[in-house]
């Protein structure tokens, strides 16, 4: 992986995790923060897709599964945050 692809993967890490936080009324954990959530988030939003069998296509569609797998990373985050 080149630097160019490093650089636009921490950013849509960074967007994923931003628009998490804030469709789960929360601010975020912060850019750092918000780059790790939006990345695991990706990977979990993957996982589940291609457990339940769904496909996501095409950039948009991407973004999108990972927002989703963001959003239930931070609803566990904030559960065992609770706990």
């Amino acid at each position: 992986m080149d630097i160019i692809s490093l650089i636009i993967f921490l950013a849509v890490g960074a967007l994923v995790g931003w628009i998490a936080g804030n469709l789960t009324k929360g601010g975020g954990f912060g850019v750092i923060g918000n780059m790790i959530v939006g990345v695991f988030g990706a990977v979990l939003g993957g996982f589940l897709f291609g457990l339940l069998g769904i496909t996501s296509g095409g950039f948009v569609g991407s973004i999108i599964m990972a927002v989703i797998g963001a959003v239930i990373l931070l609803y566990l985050i904030r559960i065992l945050k609770k706990a």
